[in-house]
C-alpha cells in the first residue's frame, strides 16, 4: 500500500492549508486504547533514563544491561516468530511482560529506600525491565501492524504526545506515589494493547503465517545510522528534567506530525516527515556546536526532535509492510528495534570513549562529532537515493503463503491488485482504494477508514473504473478476484 499523496506524487505540506480548511477542521478520533504506546514510553523514561528520578546507588552500566537484554529478547522472538506468534493470542506473553516490568520497577524504587541493596538489585532490575521492554515493543508492533498508514502515523504521534504529558504529570508526584503509579504504567499499557486489538476487525488481525520476506535492509540501515548518531549526542540531549520522551523536541515534532495528518488527512505527504527530521539533525550536529558550548542546550531538543520524526517514519513504513503483505510484526519489528537499540548502544560507547579516553593529540570530542556527522550524512544520502519515500526500501515479498485458506485468498487478491495497479498505472491512493474494494468494503467504509471526506472515495472509484475500462463491481471482482481457494491445495 503506497502511502503517497492523493495524486500519487508530492502532496502539499501538512502545515499549508487555507482558511476554509481551517474553519471546516474537525479533529479526527483517536481511540484511547491506541495511546498505550505512550504509556510504556513514559515508564521507560521514569524507570531507566532517569530524567527526573534519581537512583544514585545503582551501578552505571544498568542502562546498557536494560537495552542489551531487550535486544536479546527481541532477536530470540525473531528466530521463533513462526512458532510463538501472534502474541495477542498468547495471554502468557502478556503475563510475563507485565510481571517482569512491575518487578523491575519495584526493585528500582526499593534501592531508594534501601541504598545498601542497590548493587544487588541493579542488574536484576535492568534485566527484568529489558525482558519486559522487548516483549511490550513487539506486542504493540502487532497492534499497529493491523492499521493503515494514516492511522499509524496519527495514533503514534498522539501516543508520543500522551507519553510526554504523562511524564509531566508524574514530575509532581511524591516519591511514594510515583513508585506506585510507575508500577501501574506497564500494566495499563498491556491492557490498552488488548483493548486496542479488540477494536481491530477479526479478519484484519495477525494470523499464524508462513511468509518468506526479504528484509527491508534500507529501512534498517537508515534507522541504524540515526540511532548511532543519536546515541552519540544522547548524553547531552537530556538537559534539566527532560528525557527522550518528554523533551520539547519530541513533543513539538509529534504535535506537528499529528496536526499534519489531522489537517491534510488523505492528502498528507509522508515525505514531509523527512523534511522535518533532516534540518533538526543538521541543527543538532553542525550548526549548534559551531555556535559554541553555550548553544548545546539547543542541540539536545533538536536531536530528539529529528530522531522522533525518523521514528514515526520507520514505524509507518514497517507497519505498512505488515498491513500490506501480512508479514509477521514480531519478525519485522524485532529486527528493526534490535538494530536500533544496538546502534544506539554503540553510539553511546563511542561517545564515552571519545570524551573520556586519553587519545594523545586527537581531540576526542571532535572525533566523536565527526562520527555523528558522518552517520547523519550517510542517512541523508540514503534518503535522497530513495526516489519515493514509500518505495520497497530493499524489501521483497518472496512468498506469502498463509496457513489458513482465507488468508491465502486475501494474499492472492492483494497480489492481483498490485499487478492490476502496475499494469493500469494507478496512483498510490487509487491502489489503496482498489485493495479496499477488493475486500468488498463499501464506499462509506473506505471513507471512514482513510479519513476521506464525503464524495472523495466515489471520485477515486470512478477514476479506477475509467482506467480499468469497467463499469461495475462485478467486473472489478472478475478482474482481481482469483476465485475460492481449495482448502486441500498444497500451494
Amino acid at each position: 500500500m503506497p502511502i503517497t499523496g492523493e495524486d500519487g506524487g508530492k502532496a502539499a505540506e501538512p502545515w499549508h492549508f487555507g482558511l476554509s480548511a481551517l474553519l471546516k477542521f474537525k479533529l479526527p478520533r483517536v481511540p484511547l486504547f491506541f495511546l498505550g504506546i505512550g504509556v510504556y514510553r513514559a515508564w521507560i523514561e521514569i524507570a531507566f533514563v532517569g530524567s527526573f528520578v534519581n537512583f544514585p546507588s545503582l551501578p552505571l552500566p544498568m542502562r546498557e544491561w536494560f537495552d542489551t537484554t531487550a535486544v536479546f529478547v527481541m532477536l530470540l522472538c525473531v528466530l521463533l516468530a513462526r512458532r510463538i506468534g501472534p502474541f495477542y493470542r498468547r495471554r502468557s506473553v502478556f503475563v510475563l511482560c507485565g510481571t517482569t516490568m512491575v518487578a523491575s520497577t519495584a526493585m528500582l524504587f526499593a534501592t531508594i529506600l534501601a541504598p545498601a541493596v542497590a548493587p544487588l538489585l541493579g542488574m536484576p532490575a535492568a534485566v527484568l525491565g529489558g525482558i519486559g521492554l522487548g516483549l511490550i515493543i513487539l506486542i504493540w508492533s502487532e497492534v499497529y501492524g493491523c492499521l493503515n498508514p494514516l492511522r499509524v502515523t496519527l495514533y503514534y504521534a498522539a501516543s508520543m504526545i500522551a507519553g510526554a504529558l504523562i511524564v509531566y504529570v508524574f514530575m509532581g508526584f511524591r516519591m511514594e506515589w510515583l513508585a506506585v503509579f510507575a508500577s501501574i504504567l506497564p500494566l495499563a499499557s498491556l491492557i490498552f494493547a488488548r483493548r486496542a486489538m479488540g477494536e481491530v476487525p477479526a479478519a484484519e488481525r495477525p494470523a499464524p503465517a508462513d511468509v518468506k520476506f526479504k528484509a527491508p535492509w534500507k529501512i534498517f540501515l537508515l534507522m541504524a545510522l540515526y540511532a548511532f548518531a543519536y546515541g552519540i549526542i544522547e548524553t547531552r540531549a537530556y538537559s534539566g528534567s527532560f528525557g527522550p520522551h518528554s523533551s520539547p523536541g519530541c513533543l513539538i515534532v509529534a504535535l506537528i506530525i499529528f496536526l499534519g495528518v489531522a489537517l491534510r488527512r488523505e492528502r498528507f505527504d509522508f515525505n514531509s516527515i523527512v523534511r522535518i527530521a533532516l534540518p533538526l539533525m543538521i541543527v543538532a550536529f553542525w550548526m549548534v556546536p559551531a555556535l559554541g558550548i553555550e548553544a548545546y542546550a539547543l542541540s539536545g531538543p533538536a536531536a530528539v526532535g529529528g530522531y522522533t520524526a525518523v521514528s514515526v517514519l520507520i514505524m509507518t513504513l514497517c507497519s505498512n509492510m505488515c498491513y500490506r503483505y501480512g508479514v509477521s510484526a514480531i519478525w519485522l519489528f524485532g529486527i528493526e528495534r534490535s538494530v536500533r537499540l544496538a546502534f544506539m548502544i554503540l553510539g553511546r560507547g563511542i561517545a564515552y570513549v571519545g570524551l573520556t579516553a586519553h587519545l594523545g593529540a586527537i581531540d576526542g570530542a571532535a572525533l566523536v562529532s565527526g562520527f555523528a556527522v558522518t552517520a547523519v550524512l550517510l542517512a541523508t544520502l540514503l534518503l535522497f537515493r530513495q526516489k519515493e519515500i514509500t518505495g520497497n526500501w530493499g524489501a521483497n515479498l518472496l512468498t506469502g503463503r498463509s496457513k489458513s485458506p482465507e488468508g491465502l485468498h486475501r494474499e492472492r487478491i492483494a497480489a492481483q491488485c498490485a499487478a492490476v495497479a502496475n499494469r493500469y498505472r494507478l496512483t498510490g491512493r487509487e491502489t489503496e482504494i482498489l485493495n479496499l474494494l477488493a475486500q468488498r468494503k463499501t464506499v462509506g467504509m473506505i471513507e471512514r477508514e482513510l479519513f476521506i471526506a464525503n464524495g472523495t472515495a466515489k471520485a477515486h472509484v470512478r477514476h479506477i473504473y475509467q482506467k480499468l475500462d469497467i463499469h461495475s463491481r462485478e467486473e472489478l471482482f472478475a478482474l482481481i478476484d482469483p476465485g475460492e481457494v481449495d482448502p486441500l491445495e498444497g500451494k
